[in-house]
């Protein structure tokens, strides 16, 4: 976690460029978990943002639901930093300099979201998927936006090599080979799509659907319903 850190403080200035370099059709991504937000769109719902990077997930989210209450939560001060300069213009926003991974709820939520961070949690994700569940409003929902892996080696490789392929459209072949892949491997643990989605179930979740899906990338959820 520290050396990802790291990596996060000294890149966050430059991060909404690289991201789109990086992650195919990120925009599009990004607005389809926006879209998954299933209440009013005056309500003043409490969301929370995880690992929150430069704010753009907020920023989507706040523009379709203006009164929203969100807490933007990262790692990285550089990164709450460039969030707070992206929402200035919006209120009811508050921000936390977190590491996620030791985070404590203080308040339940009606949204939890989170985009191209989990994958960082190592073997965690279904304890902290947990921790999401306990800490939702009924009602509430819950949605990632995250790197996955082929549900087996042939399709593995095929993600790699359309995540490659995109990543050569602005990229050298020594950046994506040497930086890009390299920190790909050793600085998170993807899982395949469908462990996700049972551990959500396993944990409580119910409506459980992938929204997006692209190759490596896919967003997906589920909504906590008490009887």
């Amino acid at each position: 976690m520290n050396t990802m850190k790291e990596h996060f403080e000294e890149e966050a200035k430059e991060f909404d460029k690289v991201v789109l370099n990086l992650i195919p059709f990120y925009k599009d991504m990004i607005q389809s978990m926006a879209s998954t937000i299933p209440f009013d769109k005056g309500e003043p719902i409490q969301v929370i943002d995880i690992g929150c990077g430069t704010g753009t997930v907020a920023k989507k989210v706040k523009e379709i639901f203006t009164n929203a209450k969100i807490t933007c939560l990262d790692f990285a001060e550089n990164m709450i930093h460039m969030a707070r300069a992206k929402l200035k213009d919006y209120s009811d926003i508050s921000y936390l300099l977190c590491d996620f991974s030791e985070f404590e709820f203080d308040k339940k939520y009606d949204v939890v979201l989170s985009s191209l961070s989990l994958h960082h949690l190592g073997k965690d994700k279904k304890q902290f998927y947990q921790k999401v569940f306990d800490n939702l409003a009924n009602e509430g929902v819950f949605y990632n936006a995250d790197v996955v892996i082929g549900s087996n080696d042939y399709l593995e490789k095929l993600y790699m090599s359309n995540w490659k392929e995109y990543m050569a459209r602005s990229l050298s072949d020594e950046e994506i080979n040497n930086k890009w892949l390299g920190r790909h491997r050793k600085e998170g643990i993807p899982e395949k799509l469908m462990s996700h989605l049972k551990w959500l179930e396993e944990v409580g979740f119910k409506e459980i659907d992938v929204v997006w899906k692209y190759y490596k990338y896919a967003v997906f959820g589920g909504t906590k319903k008490e009887c």
